[in-house]
């Protein structure tokens, strides 16, 4: 019986994953997974590091998002990485060339090999006493359970939820006897062509379906609730190429790049200083491209003043040349109901429809949907306040990769990766074994994002908040957060280092 029973052991053991440890854990890898890794690998050579990625491919949102249309609403110079320039000829690129660019990118710099897919974190737990974190991992179809250990928890997954967009419930949807899709889950067998098709929002999304929709379909319907602020910006930067001619390629993409950091600054900061004249300026250009007779004050101007919520962004005025040439329209209304052959409209106006397509925004799910726990006890990222827009108050040895909303994403996470490096960096020179950043009395209290937008206002009770003063307040300014996180001091009163082995001993 003690045979049987040993053999028994021995037999769930072979069962069992072996627990693997990593100095850094990183989850996510889309384009704040891939600087993470290139940050890890020249920052900090001696230490080991995996990239753990739920989908079956790299790219994050990029992969992920399959609707006619999907390109950048940055321009790629910013947009792309700081160590591999971006060189095709359009700034505003669509999905493949991006995705093309995050895969060879993870190739070229060896990224890709430390990225494991389908593995999915579901948990992670601190504790003090070992000063590490344990993570439960789900693995594959059959949800596999692993585990791993870390000193740090790098999380890189973004904040919007993969699993599913935002999708109002109609009156009368039911009734439709067309199809209802949302851009986040785009049917393959989706034929538009000669179509009717309604887009109900008003966001970067819409803005782009509208007009690469409008190609093949009968006619394309924009209905908004209100309107949204909307440039048109050429898609090829003529001052770029001109520098590529002229200059060695590493010069002229840094002196792109830097041109580009300091344009968006600009109208930002004249954006929210003069927001009246900056209104000005843009229903002026929406007025030129379509001219006299439109009702731009209707159908193109919101009811807030520019950047409380994103502005969207339409390369070379595709959007507008769509509407001129008729193959597309506006409409600024609310649904009273769906019907058998459309919608009809609070206004008593009805639009036929054969496909209506939501795209009435995203939702959001922080960490990724990772459950935390810090010493037992559940860790709630909204009673938490975000330190330097990257790590929460009280938290140890993590760190989130949020990018701008007021500029590239990838700006600011390649400065988070590289600040994570360094306190990487000060721990192992000075034998410490966490860090933390510890909330004073006097912060202040704001939402984590200022904007507006629906996808914010409806997540507000998921958020952290930030303070009203450093080190708790976000600036979304790329200047100050490079003086800050590549210059600033580590030890600046907020952040607490501890856990030195002598210490550990003499505790003991």
């Amino acid at each position: 019986m003690r045979m049987a029973d040993d053999q028994t052991v021995t037999a769930r053991e072979a069962r069992t994953p072996a627990i693997e440890h990593l100095d850094v854990l990183v989850i996510g890898a889309g384009i704040s997974g891939i600087s993470a890794g290139y940050a890890l690998q020249t920052r900090c050579p001696g230490k080991s590091y995996a990239i753990l990625e739920a989908r079956d491919a790299l790219g994050g949102t990029w992969d992920l998002f399959r609707y006619p249309g999907l390109r950048s609403d940055s321009d790629l110079y910013t947009f792309g990485f700081s160590f591999r320039p971006w060189t095709e000829d359009r700034s505003i690129a669509d999905a493949s060339a991006i995705l093309t660019y995050l895969r060879e990118t993870a190739a070229e710099f060896g990224i890709d090999r430390r990225m494991r897919f389908g593995q999915r974190v579901v948990a992670a737990a601190w504790s003090t006493p070992e000063a590490r974190w344990t993570v439960e991992v789900e693995a594959g179809p059959e949800r596999e359970r692993l585990t791993y250990t870390c000193q740090f928890l790098y999380v890189c997954a973004g904040y919007y939820d993969y699993t599913g967009g935002h999708a109002p419930e109609w009156p009368g949807a039911a009734d439709f006897s067309g199809r209802i899709v949302h851009p986040q889950a785009w049917p393959e067998d989706l034929d538009y062509a000669g179509k009717r098709v309604v887009v109900i929002g008003s966001g970067a999304t819409a803005v782009t379906l509208v007009p690469e929709l409008a190609k093949a379909a009968a006619h394309v319907t924009m209905l908004q609730r209100s309107p949204t602020y909307i440039v048109a910006l050429p898609a090829k930067d003529r001052i770029a190429h001109w520098l590529r001619r002229r200059l060695p390629a590493a010069l002229a993409h840094r002196l792109v790049r830097w041109k580009n950091i300091g344009l968006t600054m600009f109208f930002y900061q004249f954006a929210r200083r003069k927001p009246e004249a900056m209104t000005r300026r843009i229903l002026g250009g929406i007025r030129t491209q379509l001219g006299a007779g439109y009702d731009v004050g209707t159908h193109f101007t919101p009811r807030y003043k520019p950047w409380d919520q994103r502005l969207c962004l339409v390369p070379d005025g595709d959007l507008f040349r769509t509407i001129r040439a008729g193959r597309a329209s506006v409409e600024t209304d609310t649904i009273e109901t769906f019907t058998d052959t459309g919608l009809r409209l609070t206004s008593g106006k009805t639009l036929p429809a054969d496909i209506v397509v939501s795209a009435t925004g995203l939702r959001i799910k922080m960490m990724g949907g990772v459950q935390l726990s810090i010493d037992g006890k559940t860790f709630d990222p909204a009673g938490a306040y975000f330190y330097k827009g990257m790590m929460f108050s009280g938290v140890p040895n993590l760190a989130l990769a949020l990018g701008y909303t007021n500029a590239s994403w990838t700006l600011k996470c390649e400065l988070t990766a590289g600040y994570v490096c360094r306190l990487l960096n000060r721990m192992a020179a000075r034998g410490e074994r966490w860090c933390a950043p510890r909330r004073g009395a006097a912060t202040g209290e704001e939402p984590m994002i200022g904007f507006t937008s629906g996808y914010i206002e409806r997540a507000r009770h998921l958020m952290p908040k930030q303070g009203t003063a450093r080190p708790w307040k976000l600036h979304q300014n790329y200047v100050l957060d490079l003086a800050n996180l590549r210059f600033g001091r580590l030890a600046d009163g907020t952040m607490e280092f501890g856990g030195r082995r002598e210490e550990t001993r003499r505790a003991a």
